[in-house]
């Protein structure tokens, strides 16, 4: 039997799919990674690449160069993201040898997940309930965050509940400083963030990916993209904050 060059894995949201790649990923020899469905939100792909050099991103309008990269015998990992079915990527894995991995939460058993997957691997203990639960995502490319703004939303009004009950939330910002966060949180557990391996943007408005997705009940879009709105920041403030951390920093032009 042919050993397989995709690993495929699913599992719902905050369950720790990502963090499983991660650790698959071989260090000194290139691999692919490709999470379809993701758009113009690619918070996993921008956080995958700072960490991994070797590691070539596909997006969804480039799918096509995958086969290519298959053919060549390149490793490549497939995220299927919980708003995706599991079939979602069947005309491909029906005909290439893959593997299957399902990250389920501890205690599932006979779950859509274990019937789909060749293996199983036991996850983060997360929230079961999430029927009936609204997903919305947002790029904020081009925009910096006031950093006691970000603070107050993020950990005084989101994930405590003001725009619903958020079971899975994630992000990425670029703030006045220069430097570009992850955010990471998952219903019942503490936000985790870092930041990125990314040099500081001092140069006005950045041009890179920035973004943040929410999946939750009775979410209140509006009021969050209102409140998401009002933390960034205007062309003048963001012209003084860096002037600042250049002068901080001994950067000079």
């Amino acid at each position: 039997m042919s050993k397989p060059i995709i690993t495929v894995v699913a599992g719902p949201p905050g369950v720790g799919k990502t963090n499983f790649i991660r650790e698959q990923i071989p260090k000194d020899s290139p691999a692919v990674y490709f999470s379809p469905g993701t758009g113009n939100v690619p918070i996993d792909h921008t956080c995958l690449a700072t960490d991994f050099p070797n590691l070539k991103i596909i997006t969804d309008a480039q799918q096509s160069q995958l086969i290519e990269y298959l053919a060549n015998g390149t490793v490549a990992f497939i995220e299927l993201g919980f708003y995706l079915e599991l079939d979602a990527m069947s005309s491909l894995l029906d005909n290439i040898p893959s593997s299957r991995i399902a990250i389920i939460p501890p205690g599932t058993e006979n779950s859509e997940w274990h019937q789909w997957a060749n293996q199983t691997v036991e996850g983060f203990a997360i929230e079961s309930n999430i029927n009936n639960c609204q997903f919305w995502r947002s790029p904020t490319r081009g925009q910096i965050i006031d950093p006691a703004s970000l603070d107050v939303f993020w950990y005084d009004e989101l994930t405590a509940g003001a725009y619903g009950q958020i079971v899975r939330a994630k992000a990425i910002f670029d703030i006045a400083d220069g430097r570009a966060f992850y955010f990471d949180f998952v219903l019942g557990k503490e936000t985790e963030y870092q930041e990125l391996n990314l040099p500081r943007w001092l140069k006005g408005r950045p041009e890179r990916f920035s973004g943040i997705e929410v999946f939750g009940h009775n979410l209140n879009q509006k009021a969050l993209v209102e409140t998401l709105q009002g933390c960034c920041l205007p062309d003048a403030a963001i012209l003084a904050y860096q002037q600042q951390v250049k002068e901080t920093l001994g950067i000079t032009e």
